[in-house]
Order: structure tokens, then C-alpha cells, then sequence
């Protein structure tokens, strides 16, 4: 089957990683009376019919019905559906499919450019397509859909990971830590994984190959509102569940404010984006506290972690949280005095809580003397 692209599937590398293995060949396409237009809210395009306009782009060339299988997966979760087209090439007018947009797409703004999408984002979108066509079983386009924003958060994740300083810890080359083999990943909403690894040891040698699991989470933002002028922090109170499967009688915790790093946003801005949902607050500026590993002897749950100054009027707790989310949220505004009782008494018992309560701690009087 031939198909007309006119988007991200223009990319060769990201069209191998969806259509997957086999000859991939394409020519230089366009189609009449129709026009490609960024998508409003997205960073991809989508074509509609336009007079007096054209409409260019590739077809790829004898995709095998796997290929095609593949490529209706990726694209038909998002609701884009195959119509044949009459194409024109070098070689004159041809028959092809391509992939038109659901019913009521609209348009954003200017134009859309292939080469800026790949500087910005074609890197995480090859790691997303990895997961995707990873998943065994396949998902069908409703799974992929409703999985679809977990994915591109990890996807984010693993494209944002750097390599923090080295000074006192060992320095890691690129082929001191193998995954030897990976077995399916399971789960919905996060993963899990059995892999076989091998890694250097401090002597040289290699390990043994040894089975570990893993846990794929995402990166979070987790912000410790503070107002310098009352002293007061806030805390956020809500159920968790690691709590009452470990049989904790009283499975509430205080945290503070926490969220995913969403796909194309930054901590800070995830940061900001939570304090406004869960507390109803604004942030007038970040302290960045630390970005550490919450687990990282089987978890991939990565911490951007802030001071966030604020105005805390309020001194009595009230309800918070976006109640089309799930959340059921109570939202603690305290003095800090009575948050570190809290802290001291063992009643505030969550890691990012107690760690920027005490970097608040260190760096109090001086957020206290900048008024």
C-alpha cells in the first residue's frame, strides 16, 4: 500500500520506529485542494481541503500490511482515519491513502514546520513509539488513547533525564550498566518490568547477570508553598494507597503540593500549574530545593522539588483539588512552627514533606530577610 504523509510521519526516523521492520521508500508528493495546518493545542498538524491551495508532503511506497497495521494503530487512536487521495509526483498522478483528521479539528495559529517538530520533539515522540509498539498485547486505538498521556509523560521523562555531577561517585561510561534482557511490561496507568541486567562493579569486573523489576513512573513537581511574611506553609491532605496496602490503619497523608510533569512542560511549570489546581494559590517565585530519585533501586519516579513563595491569608483548612480529576483534596494552611511539630511529631510521613520542610528550614531567615 502506498500512503501520503504530510506531518510527523514525514520524519524517516520516526516513520521506521511506527512502521517497524522492512524497506522503507518514499518520493516527493503533494495533493491539490488541500492544505496542512497546525492543530490547535498540539504540536502536530493535520490536513483539510482547501481551494486553490496544495498540500505536500511524502508517499511512502508498498507498506506490507504489517507496516499498515502499525501506522492505523498510531494514528487511528487519535480518531484519523485512511481515504484514498490522488497524489502528484514526478512521475505524474497515483493513487495513495492518507490519514484525514477527526471530524471538527481545528487550526491553530501560523504555520507548521517540520524541521522545528523534530528539533523539539522528535526525540521523546521515537521514545513514545518504542513503548507503544513494545506492548504486548497490542492495545486497540481506545487502550493506546486512554494510555496515550502516561506514555508521552514517560516518554518526556527519559528525554529530560541528565547526567547529574560525578565527583564523589563513580563515573559511568556508556556500557557500565546493560539491560540484557527485557521481558513485556505490564500495567496501565504506570509499568512494570522484569529485566535481566549486568553492570561494572568497583573492581572492573563484571557482575553477574541478576533479575531485577521495575517500576516506570514519571518525573513530578513537588512544591512547598511558603509565605515569608506570615511564616506559614500549607500541606495538602489526601488518601493514598501505598499507605493502606502496607496496612497503614490511617492511610491520609500530608504532602505538599505534588503533580506530573506533563509532556512539553517544564517543572516549573508544573509546579506553578499544581499549586493553582490543588490549593487555588499563586506562586510569585520558585525556590528550586533538589531533583533526586525517589526509589532508585526500582523506580524511575524522578523529583523536581521547590519552595514556592506565596500570599497565605488564610489560616483554616479548606477543600482543594480539580473534582473532574478525582481528587478529593483538604488543603492545610499552618504556621511553620506547627508544620515542623507535625514533622517532629511523625504525623507529616511522606519523603518530599519532611525534605522541604527541613531545606525550608535551612534557608528560612534568608527568603524572611530578602522582604
Amino acid at each position: 500500500m502506498d500512503i501520503f504523509v504530510y506531518g510527523t510521519l514525514r520524519s524517516a526516523a520516526l516513520m521506521a520506529a511506527v512502521a517497524g521492520a522492512g524497506p522503507l521508500r518514499s518520493v516527493p508528493a503533494s495533493v491539490s485542494a488541500f492544505e496542512v495546518c497546525p492543530l490547535a493545542g498540539n504540536v502536530v498538524p493535520f490536513i483539510r481541503p482547501a481551494s486553490a491551495r496544495t498540500a505536500f508532503g511524502l508517499v511512502w511506497q508498498d507498506l506490507t500490511a504489517d507496516q499498515v497495521r502499525r501506522l492505523d494503530l498510531y494514528e487511528g487512536a487519535f480518531g484519523y482515519r485512511l481515504e484514498t487521495v490522488v497524489v502528484q509526483t514526478d512521475e505524474g498522478p497515483r493513487e495513495a491513502q492518507f490519514y484525514l483528521p477527526p471530524e471538527g479539528s481545528l487550526a491553530g495559529e501560523g504555520s507548521w514546520s517540520l524541521e522545528r517538530w523534530e528539533t523539539d520533539h522528535l526525540a521523546p515522540a521515537l521514545l513514545a513509539a518504542a513503548e507503544i509498539f513494545a506492548l504486548d498485547p497490542a492495545p486497540d486505538h481506545a487502550q493506546l488513547r486512554a494510555m496515550w498521556p502516561m506514555i508521552e509523560a514517560r516518554a518526556w521523562s527519559r528525554h529530560r533525564a541528565k547526567a547529574g555531577p560525578a565527583t564523589a561517585r563513580y563515573a559511568a561510561g556508556v556500557d557500565d550498566f546493560g539491560l540484557i534482557t527485557a521481558r513485556p511490561q505490564h500495567g496501565d496507568f504506570f509499568r512494570f518490568q522484569s529485566l535481566d541486567i549486568q553492570h561494572r562493579r568497583f573492581d572492573g569486573q563484571r557482575s553477574d547477570i541478576l533479575t531485577r523489576e521495575g517500576f516506570f513512573g514519571v518525573d513530578a513537581a513537588i512544591v512547598l508553598p511558603y509565605d515569608p511574611v506570615r511564616d506559614r506553609v500549607l500541606l495538602v491532605e489526601q488518601a493514598r494507597l501505598g499507605p493502606r496496602l502496607r496496612n497503614d490503619p490511617n492511610p491520609w497523608m500530608l504532602e505538599p503540593v505534588a503533580g506530573i510533569v506533563d509532556a512539553r512542560e517544564t517543572p516549573q511549570d508544573a509546579a506553578l500549574r499544581e499549586a493553582r489546581e490543588e490549593a487555588g494559590i499563586a506562586i510569585t517565585r520558585l525556590e528550586p530545593a533538589a531533583g533526586f530519585y525517589v526509589s532508585p533501586g526500582a523506580s524511575t519516579d524522578y523529583f523536581y522539588t521547590f519552595v514556592g513563595l506565596c500570599d497565605l491569608p488564610r489560616s483554616e483548612p479548606y477543600m482543594g483539588g480539580l473534582p473532574e480529576e478525582g481528587e478529593d483534596l483538604r488543603v492545610h494552611p499552618l504556621s511553620f512552627d506547627a508544620a515542623m511539630a507535625l514533622a517532629d511529631s511523625g504525623e507529616v510521613a511522606t519523603g518530599p514533606a519532611l525534605f522541604l520542610l527541613y531545606w525550608l528550614l535551612r534557608h528560612r531567615d534568608r527568603l524572611r530577610a530578602a522582604l
